[in-house]
């Protein structure tokens, strides 16, 4: 078994000992997974001088923050891992088919600590900006290079920034009437205490019903007095039927390891789905009895199953409808109360075009007497009380609040930081209707400035562990081709870019993803550009696209 190690970091941004000025090869800002693996390519492959900023107190990222009751990953622990070290792969040992929070912040660790990590990250440290400076700016400095300054006062420079700052890292902005007036407690799923919270005897509200608030109402509802859920979009949510992994399971995996990591990055989401003889088939092709006895076998199997049903359920309005319904007719069978189970049954959006839940107990807690569904689409919140909630002609009174509303994703962590290219170009103003990149890794008029997982790429719609490790691969391999060929700088092409951008909206205009009204459109942030951020053309494919571009000397990038 791997160390474990949750203690506090050895090196914080209040270490007087540490450089407010240096100059670095590389700085990377974030330091979960990404970012973790990004130092160790840098600096123990490469060589390279490496420095990591990190705004929370400890690796992990989006695990380090999101520690809400119930907080799970919804892709399998052995595939929700990394791949590059086959010692870390075969010493660590997962306890549940899927981890929880815990577990997975216990993992982060264990790698920080093993590749010996933590004393090239700087934590408690927000990057406030970037800015793309001149050789003449800096003594002894040749080329492009960046200058990132913190909330500290730190000022290095770095000939490359990596923003490792991940893509569900910026909670939404909340902005509802009353929300400062309110008496009690208040609590963010984003930004959950570290020390947890205990609701036992207390009436409690939630609003937001997407994957945060799926996976901790179960919780909080077998410990509140009462518990007043406010939804205004239902969902779809599969059962996770999670279970233990005992070490004769575990020693079963090990000896496929290898192929299952190899089909995973060929996969279209980068995770090794049970597929059945029907799954290349259209649904409308399968006959109906012999299609529902393949969406018992998925749905009994549990997780993200059910997408591999059949072939077109992306693509397909009529074929995704039959898969729909079949959900739906599960949602009522589960909840007891017809009009509960028709407000919780998703009619807005086809399956899948929103991220699918997974859940432990969901649908079932609304059977339980201490708990009331608010429908809030048909009756909207019109404020904060100082003991409650306004909806219509209604106040509910509680004593905690907990606010499920999501984030600003993919695109958030990166325009909250002044990024600043060529000519002072800000990336928040280059990216106002919408993200531009270069298959997800760069953006035009940025030179050095890489981004891992970053819109235009698989991203979200993968498992981002798989994600992950490909971006990183290519943003090191990328790094290193330019060191031995004596090359200062990279930049996308603006034809490249405009080429890539044309090419996601083409792909997601394919299929049904752009008629829900989704994170992955920017349609919960109020403002943001509708426009489908991340690449679903497939992992497999992706992957091809960038090995292939490499292969040609970095096609669609100036290299200089």
């Amino acid at each position: 078994m791997l160390p474990i190690s949750t203690s506090s970091p050895a090196t914080s941004s209040t270490d007087s000992t540490q450089p407010k000025n240096k100059y670095y090869d590389a700085v990377i800002v974030g330091a979960g997974f990404s970012g973790l693996y990004m130092l160790h390519r840098l600096r123990d492959m490469l060589g390279l001088s490496v420095r990591v900023f990190e705004s929370g107190s400890g690796v992990g990222g989006t695990w380090y923050w999101n520690r809400y009751p119930g907080a799970r990953c919804d892709i399998e622990s052995v595939e929700y891992s990394f791949s590059f070290s086959k010692e870390l792969q075969g010493e660590w040992d997962w306890t549940e088919r899927y981890p929880d929070q815990e577990e997975i912040l216990r993992y982060a660790n264990a790698v920080a600590d093993r590749f010996d990590l933590k004393k090239d990250i700087q934590f408690d440290t927000k990057v406030l900006s970037a800015s793309l400076t001149t050789s003449s700016e800096v003594d002894g400095v040749e080329g492009d290079h960046w200058t990132v300054e913190t909330d500290h006062g730190d000022k290095v420079v770095a000939r490359f920034c990596i923003m490792a700052t991940g893509c569900i890292s910026v909670p939404k902005d909340v902005d509802i009437d009353g929300l400062d007036t309110f008496k009690g407690p208040r609590y963010q799923t984003s930004k959950w205490p570290h020390e947890g919270v205990d609701f036992s005897g207390k009436r409690v509200g939630i609003i937001g019903t997407g994957s945060s608030g799926i996976q901790s109402i179960p919780v909080i509802a077998q410990q509140a007095k009462h518990l007043y859920v406010f939804q205004r979009t239902a969902n779809f949510s599969m059962p996770a039927m999670n279970k233990p992994l005992d070490k004769e399971a575990l020693a079963k995996v090990r000896e496929t390891y290898d192929q299952l990591r190899q089909a995973a990055k060929v996969t279209p989401f980068g995770i090794n789905l049970p597929l059945r003889e029907n799954s290349a088939k259209s649904a409308l092709a399968i006959p109906a009895e012999e299609l529902q006895r393949d969406l018992e076998t998925c749905w009994e199997n549990g997780g993200f199953t059910i997408l591999a049903s059949c072939a077109d359920l992306l693509t397909n309005k009529e074929a995704n409808e039959i898969v729909a319904q079949f959900v739906r007719n599960k949602i009522r069978a589960i909840v007891r109360d017809p009009e509960v189970a028709d407000l919780l049954t998703p009619k807005d959006h086809p399956i899948g075009t929103k991220r699918p839940c997974v859940d432990t107990g969901y649908f079932d807690t609304f059977n339980r007497e201490n708990v009331t569904l608010v429908d809030v689409r048909k009756n909207p919140i019109e404020g904060i009380t100082p003991d409650g909630l306004r909806c219509g002609n209604t106040e509910y009174e509680f004593d905690v609040l907990v606010l499920a509303m999501g984030f600003d994703l993919m695109t958030g962590a990166l325009t909250k930081i002044d990024i600043q290219g060529r000519d002072g170009v800000k990336l928040k103003d280059k990216w106002s209707k919408g993200p531009r990149t270069y298959l997800g890794l760069m953006t035009a008029g940025f030179p050095n400035l890489f981004t891992v997982t970053g819109p235009g790429s698989p991203s979200v719609l993968s498992n981002m562990m798989v994600s992950i490790e490909q971006h990183v691969e290519w943003i090191s391999e990328c790094i290193d081709h330019l060191n031995k060929n004596k090359l200062k700088s990279i930049d996308a092409t603006v034809q490249a870019e405009d080429g890539w951008t044309e090419h996601v909206k083409v792909v997601g205009d394919f299929t049904l993803m752009p008629l829900a009204n989704s994170t992955y459109m920017g349609a919960n942030v109020p403002g943001k550009p509708r426009v489908f951020m991340p690449y679903i053309g497939g992992v497999g494919n992706y992957r091809l696209k960038c090995t292939d571009v490499a292969s040609k000397g970095y096609e669609g990038f100036v290299l200089a």
